[in-house]
């Protein structure tokens, strides 16, 4: 346990309005004001991964985070207007740049190659959690750096979360969560804000609350994110196209599904049967919402989506480059790899005029096995 005491104050500079001011509400005029934070932080060398400085504007969150994390605080830099966000991570081999992105749900290939300036506001909060978590990164590929996480390096977030839409804070929180604790990030982090309602989804080991100046060594449980599947018409692809990575029309024949999140969409699957098969689907598109990515929504969908093809008899798979999708399959027990294709070609007949193929890029396939099969 370390006591962090701070003193802050500064200068009254008298003037004809600021006599006005004290003389109507009765406040005493001294030379300077002055402020005391007096708090207890948990110790870097105790054993804790996420930690939360939280308070209303005013209560000294900020100053305590400058005054015991002076070096550790993330300072956010400027972004060139000129070059792709992905750019900016070129310390980092491609792999690990985009793994961090999608690490902290931002997850979408388009957004990529812009420039930070026009990306939405939750899109810009993902960067700059990915440029501030880049440390983290860069010692996940040090094998000296111990599994103890007194070893890691410190990050510490201010104003976390301030400028974005709750639920992409809320999610954000919760992607950050996934990504430390599983050691895709190998840092520690603090989040300092004043939205106390990112602490169930952060998930910390320890909060400060500035409001009353008491540390609470706790883990709030996150909130179940229950999702419901609807079947949806072709127009809702309108949505969701640009953020997807192969940003190609739809075909016509396409069957849309979409996930709802307390009412609003937050991802989508399209499904066709494959061309020359009979009894086999594929996955033509899926994709997340960038608010809501980093949590395995997409990848739950396309499962609750396939299981429904399973049970009436039908076989159903995906190919896909996405990196986060690879990982995903690879893993899990529930996708069997098919094939590689290390460097896709593009059928050329009428029939398949709209057909958006793989040329240029490898791809792996996966067939995907009903829970029974994976339990034998």
């Amino acid at each position: 346990m370390v006591r962090v005491a701070v003193d802050v104050s500064c200068p009254i500079r008298r003037s004809f309005r600021v006599e006005q001011v004290a003389g109507m509400f009765d406040v005493p005029l001294a030379e300077k004001l002055s402020e005391r934070f007096d708090v207890e932080l948990p110790d870097e060398g105790e054993e804790w991964d996420i930690g939360l400085i939280v308070g209303p504007s005013g209560s000294g969150k900020s100053t305590i985070a400058r005054h015991r994390f002076p070096a550790e605080l993330y300072k956010n830099g400027d972004w060139p207007r000129d070059r792709a966000v992905i750019d900016f991570f070129d310390a980092l081999p491609i792999k690990q740049a985009t793994g961090l992105l999608t690490a902290v749900g931002f997850g979408s290939p388009p957004s990529w190659i812009k420039p930070y300036d026009v990306l939405s506001g939750g899109e810009k909060f993902r960067c700059d959690l990915a440029r501030a978590l880049a440390v983290g990164r860069h010692s996940s590929t040090d094998s000296n750096i111990s599994e103890d996480s007194k070893s890691r390096p410190l990050v510490v977030f201010d104003e976390f979360t301030s400028l974005v839409d709750r639920n992409a804070a809320q999610f954000g929180s919760a992607a950050i969560v996934k990504a430390i604790r599983s050691s895709q990030v190998a840092c520690r982090f603090i989040a300092v804000t004043c939205h106390y309602d990112v602490e169930p989804w952060l998930e910390p080991d320890w909060t400060l609350d500035m409001a009353t100046g008491t540390l609470h060594r706790r883990r709030l449980r996150r909130p179940a994110i229950r999702l419901e599947v609807r079947r949806c018409p072709l127009e809702a692809w309108r949505l969701f196209a640009r953020h997807h990575y192969l940003n190609g029309r739809l075909s016509w024949g396409a069957r849309c599904y979409a996930a709802f999140w307390n009412g609003v969409p937050t991802a989508l699957c399209a499904v066709l049967p494959m061309f020359a098969t009979r009894g086999r689907w594929r996955i033509t598109r899926l994709v997340t919402l960038p608010d809501y990515q980093g949590l395995g929504i997409g990848t739950r969908l396309a499962e609750a989506v396939g299981d429904l093809y399973l049970a009436d008899g039908k076989r159903f798979g995906i190919t896909t480059a996405h990196p986060s999708l690879l990982t995903h399959c690879r893993r899990s027990p529930r996708w069997r790899l098919n094939r590689i294709v290390r460097c896709g070609t593009r059928r050329n007949d009428r029939a398949t005029s709209n057909y958006r193929g793989a040329a240029g890029r490898a791809v792996a396939s996966f067939e995907l096995l009903s829970e029974e099969r994976t339990m034998l």
